[in-house]
């Protein structure tokens, strides 16, 4: 099975190692997410409500957050 770079080394992460990355609380993330700031989140199962989010996304999100006081 041929599968990307960033699928083979990127991981799904749960809610509580996303807020620990990002520092935003569940309802921020959530409105956040509704209006296309933040990443969307996927489901661990078609039938069930675990939410995951890639990390990858994740890191990308931190890595655009303006700097305070840019030299």
């Amino acid at each position: 099975m041929n599968q990307s770079p960033t699928l083979s080394t990127d991981r799904l992460i749960r809610e509580p190692e996303r807020k620990r990355l990002t520092s935003v609380c569940r309802t921020g993330a959530w409105e956040l997410e509704q209006k296309g700031l933040f990443p969307k989140r996927r489901k661990l199962h078609p039938s069930g409500s675990t939410v995951c989010w890639l990390l990858s996304e994740i890191n990308l999100w931190i890595l655009e957050r303006e700097v305070v006081n840019p030299s």
